[in-house]
């Protein structure tokens, strides 16, 4: 974040020097931050859209990114931009206001799901928010090119029904382990395990981790008495944010014999957001199997 300030104006004056945007071509041009968003557009655009997402290395930490000039020359001609706000990604309002694009739409999801700076920003795991992402993304391909909306409104409607598995396999698990007691190292998987109707423990340690502050020694006392005495039937960590701290807790999870389950911040390569979550969630399912409530 520190870079950020540095090149902001010369990444300003080699934007203004562009001038005005060149003549649009067949495909719409979409930038997202995060590589997740931008699959989401591609399955709603098809060959329609020509997606860029900022946010690709599943093995890299989100929390490190610095912006660069070549982040923002990506934002040069895009006629949409998609990023997840509540101080996720605050680097994209900042390159933003530096490259001045005219006819720009910006579609902020912290915004559609009524989150704000200080909730977790962890959007996506959410099973309410790609709903709402692509049926504004959808809106905006319409009207940005309503010859297409035929097609346009199929894609959406494939892409929902789409997510009614996620749905489904959500809803099992609350079936079968709701009020299960697990632990976290961050609130990664926070929207998703409410949804799954776990009881979450050790907030205190996760938002230390996430803000990449210290947590107290009696969070860290409890969250490994928890581990020790087995009253969490899953540990779930984060697999691109693996600290000293994470280490140890992984370590003494498997030491007592209590499951780990990775979750990512980053769509891994080859996969759908579709099919990234129910891998997770399908991990989850196995590794609480045998436990009974």
């Amino acid at each position: 974040m520190k870079r950020l300030a540095i090149f902001l104006a010369g990444a300003a004056l080699a934007l203004g020097l562009c001038g005005s945007v060149a003549a649009q071509s067949a495909r719409i041009p979409v930038v997202a931050a995060e590589n997740f968003y931008a699959d989401v557009v591609k399955q709603l655009g098809g060959e329609r859209v020509q997606v860029t997402s900022i946010l690709n290395n599943p093995d890299e930490d989100p929390h490190l990114f610095e912006a660069s000039p070549k982040t923002a020359r990506a934002l040069q001609h895009a006629a949409l931009v998609v990023y997840n706000g509540a101080d996720y990604d605050p680097w994209m309002e900042k390159l933003l206001a530096v490259s001045k694009g005219e006819k720009r739409t910006t579609i902020v999801v912290a915004n559609l799901v009524g989150r704000k700076s200080g909730d977790n920003p962890h959007l996506w795991y959410d099973p309410a928010t790609m709903p709402a992402v692509a049926k504004a993304v959808s809106g905006y391909l319409v009207q940005a090119d309503p010859a297409h909306k035929s097609d346009y409104d199929a894609r959406l409607a494939t892409f929902l029904a789409s997510l009614k598995t996620i749905d489904d396999r959500v809803a099992s698990l609350h079936a079968h382990y709701k009020g299960v007691p697990v632990t976290a190292t961050e609130p990664v998987f926070g929207y998703m395990a409410d949804a799954i109707g776990f009881e979450m423990r050790n907030l205190r340690f996760q938002l230390a981790a996430m803000n990449e502050t210290e947590p107290s020694a009696s969070d860290i006392a409890a969250f490994e008495k928890d581990l020790r005495e087995r009253r969490v039937h899953v540990l779930i960590y984060n697999s691109q944010a693996t600290e000293g701290l994470t280490k140890r807790m992984l370590k003494l999870s498997k030491d007592w014999h209590v499951p780990s389950v990775s979750v990512t911040e980053t769509l891994p390569a080859g996969k759908t957001f579709q099919q990234w979550m129910l891998a997770q969630l399908d991990a989850l399912s196995g590794a609480l199997q045998g436990w009974q409530q």
